[in-house]
């Protein structure tokens, strides 16, 4: 049985075009954490001249709620994302921006530890399941 030229045209542009799509999908991989969301738990402690600061509850929570936020578990950070997830969604320094709160307005002096090693990436730290970040200010 033939095939017109019009379907063996459609069949090629579907292939091609799916050629096209993994390729150019593949090289943005490496921003991207998780294809199907995740549901991860980072702690965060804030000291300022070594007395520990509240972090509130509902940050990121409202009429819309943000998938980085804060329940009543703390110092829990939530992050409770669909779809895609890429690794500028999982930084430290959108959490502050969630709650509209500058990283460096606690103090001067700053030192942060990430599950107990030292760590200078600061608003720039992506935030793993499980991580214990603290934050210090003199």
């Amino acid at each position: 049985m033939p095939y017109s030229l019009a379907a063996i045209g459609v069949a090629l542009a579907l292939i091609i075009g799916g050629a096209v799509f993994f390729f150019t999908s593949q090289s943005d991989n490496s921003e991207v954490i998780s294809m199907r969301g995740l549901h991860w738990h980072p702690s965060l402690e804030i000291y300022v001249k070594g007395v520990q600061q509240e972090i509130p509850e509902g940050i990121g929570l409202g009429a819309v709620h943000m998938p980085m936020h804060t329940h009543d578990d703390l110092p829990l950070i939530h992050l409770e994302f669909n779809g895609v997830v890429r690794s500028e969604d999982l930084i430290l320094g959108e959490f502050f921006k969630n709650w509209g709160r500058d990283m460096r307005s606690f103090g001067a002096n700053m030192r942060m530890m990430v599950n107990g090693v030292e760590n200078v990436e600061y608003e720039n730290y992506l935030m793993h399941d499980g991580d214990k970040i603290q934050l210090f200010y003199d």
